[in-house]
């Protein structure tokens, strides 16, 4: 005689088991997929970043920032892009450390040179009236330097910031050069 009951339970089991295994790989999938497009979206972001064009606009800010009057950032070309890729990690749609380690030692030079000697963030919000003006980029910058902390590269209280932008700025205001 056929036991119907332990049947029906195993299979009610069995497909339980199945939907639970199912719903594992899909949330693996998912998972997969997003840190492929994160990556690639980091790519695309860095090639962007090298363009000739926005080579040029690397330069002629870094160039301003060590040369030009403590107040002049006339370009906000760079700071804006930092500000979009702020916004891409704020939301999650990109990783963090992968951001950290295709543009982390830009986004910490060119933050800390925007801010001195001159805050020049503070001086673009108040002239605009918008104190939210380039948050996401202020918030991209001290999500880099917890990664720093984080990897122990550098203890925040022990980099020398102003040496560091400085290094940074020379390189980018020599882009393209022979």
């Amino acid at each position: 005689m056929t036991d119907w009951f332990n049947i029906a339970v195993w299979s009610l089991v069995g497909t339980w088991a199945l939907v639970v295994g199912t719903l594992i790989l899909m949330y693996w999938q998912t998972r997969t997929s997003q840190r492929l497009n994160s990556a690639n979206a980091v790519m695309a972001l860095r090639e962007r970043f090298d363009s000739p064009h926005m080579r040029a606009a690397r330069r002629g800010l870094s160039s301003r920032l060590l040369h030009g009057p403590p107040d002049d950032i006339s370009s906000v070309e760079v700071v804006t892009f930092f500000e979009l890729v702020g916004t891409l990690v704020h939301r999650e749609l990109l990783d963090a450390d992968l951001v950290w380690e295709a543009f982390g030692s830009w986004i910490v030079a060119y933050y800390w040179a925007i801010r001195h000697p001159v805050d020049l963030v503070a001086t673009i919000r108040g002239t605009l009236h918008d104190p939210l003006l380039f948050h996401e980029f202020e918030w991209l910058h001290d999500t880099i330097v917890q990664i720093d902390a984080h990897r122990e590269l550098a203890s925040p209280a022990v980099v020398d910031n102003e040496a560091s932008a400085h290094r940074v700025l020379e390189l980018e205001s020599r882009l393209g050069e022979v």
